[in-house]
C-alpha cells in the first residue's frame, strides 16, 4: 500500500518557498538588468542624436553678421605702416578666423596675367582680417565660400585684390573697412553666384572697382551693394554688371575725389558663357540694375 505523505512546506507544483523566493528573486535582477538596459540605451540614443545634431549644425557653417552702416563716416586717404613683413612661398589657406596683426604680406607677380595663386584662401565662413598685402600680390585673396575680408589693405593690386570663387548658395563676400590702389584692371571679381558687399572702403588708382564676371564659363545671378566708400581718382567705374543675368548693384554714401566726374558709378553689360568679351549696353542708374539717385553719390 502506497503511503501518503503530508507536504510541509510544498506548493501544490512540488516547489519549497526558499526555492521559489530564489527564483523570484532571479526574476526581479532579470528585470531589473533589462530596465537598466533599456535605459542605457534610451540614453545612448539621446547622446548619439546630440553628437548627430552637433555634427549636422557645424557642416552648415555659421558666419557673425557684419553691421551695415547707417550713414558716411570718415575714411583715410593714408595707407597704415606694416608692423613687418611676411614673404610667402605658396598660398596660405585660412579657415576660421585669421588676424595678420597689420603685417605685410607678399609673394609672387604683381602683374595683371592671368591665372596667378592667391597669397590667401579663406574657407567657407572664414574670415582675414588686419592684412596689408604688399606689390608682390599675386591674385591677393580668393573667397570660397560666405567670408570676410576686413581691415585688408592693397598697396598694389597684382591681378585681382580678391575674387568670389565659391560655388554656395547665398554665399555673401564682405570688404569691410581697408582699402586698395595701383589696380590697372580690377579689385574685386565675383565669379561664383551670391552677393559682394563692400564697405568703409577705399579705392585709389584702379580701372574697375567691382565686376561681375562677363564670361565665366558657368554664369550666375549676383549682386553687389556699396555702403561709404571713398574713391580717389584715377578709375575707370565702380561697378559692372551683366543685367541679362539680372545683377544688381547698389550705392549709398558713395564719396568720390573726381575732379572731372570721369568715374563711371555702374556700368551695364551683356555677359556670356563663351569667354567672348562682354558687350557694353548702358551706363547710370536705371532702378533696375543699377540702383542710386543722386543724393547717394556725392563728389569731393
Amino acid at each position: 500500500m502506497q503511503s501518503h505523505r503530508t507536504n510541509h512546506g510544498k506548493t501544490g507544483s512540488g516547489l519549497t518557498r526558499g526555492r521559489m523566493s530564489r527564483m523570484f528573486s532571479g526574476k526581479r535582477r532579470l528585470w531589473t538588468g533589462l530596465v537598466a538596459g533599456i535605459a542605457l540605451a534610451a540614453a545612448a540614443g539621446t547622446v548619439a542624436s546630440a553628437a548627430n545634431s552637433s555634427s549636422s549644425s557645424t557642416s552648415s557653417v555659421s558666419v557673425a553678421a557684419v553691421s551695415t552702416p547707417t550713414g558716411p563716416t570718415s575714411l583715410s586717404k593714408t595707407w597704415p605702416t606694416p608692423t613687418g613683413t611676411t614673404n610667402l612661398t605658396a598660398t596660405k589657406a585660412i579657415s576660421g578666423t585669421y588676424d595678420g596683426g597689420m603685417k605685410r604680406f607678399q609673394g609672387w607677380g604683381g602683374t595683371q596675367d592671368e591665372g596667378q595663386d592667391p597669397l590667401f584662401t579663406v574657407a567657407n565662413g572664414g574670415t582675414i582680417k588686419n592684412v596689408i598685402i604688399g606689390a608682390k600680390a599675386g591674385d591677393g585673396i580668393h573667397c570660397l565660400g560666405t567670408c570676410t575680408i576686413q581691415n585688408v589693405w592693397w598697396e598694389d593690386v597684382g591681378e585681382d585684390a580678391a575674387t568670389q570663387k565659391g560655388k554656395v548658395s547665398g554665399q555673401v563676400m564682405t570688404i569691410d573697412g581697408g582699402g586698395a590702389k595701383k589696380a590697372s584692371d580690377k579689385i574685386f571679381q565675383q565669379n561664383g553666384p551670391g552677393k559682394t558687399v563692400i564697405q568703409n572702403f577705399v579705392a585709389q588708382d584702379f580701372g574697375k572697382l567691382y565686376r561681375s564676371c562677363g564670361n565665366c564659363s558657368t554664369q550666375y545671378q549676383r549682386s553687389v551693394a556699396f555702403y561709404n566708400v571713398m574713391i580717389v581718382e584715377p578709375g575707370k567705374s565702380l561697378a559692372g554688371i551683366n543685367t541679362n543675368y539680372k545683377d544688381t548693384a547698389t550705392f549709398k554714401w558713395v564719396r568720390l575725389y573726381d575732379a572731372n566726374k570721369k568715374i563711371s558709378i555702374c556700368d551695364r553689360f551683356t555677359g556670356n558663357s563663351s569667354g567672348k568679351e562682354p558687350t557694353k549696353t548702358g551706363s547710370g542708374a536705371d532702378g533696375t540694375y543699377c540702383k542710386y539717385t543722386s543724393s547717394d553719390i556725392t563728389y569731393k
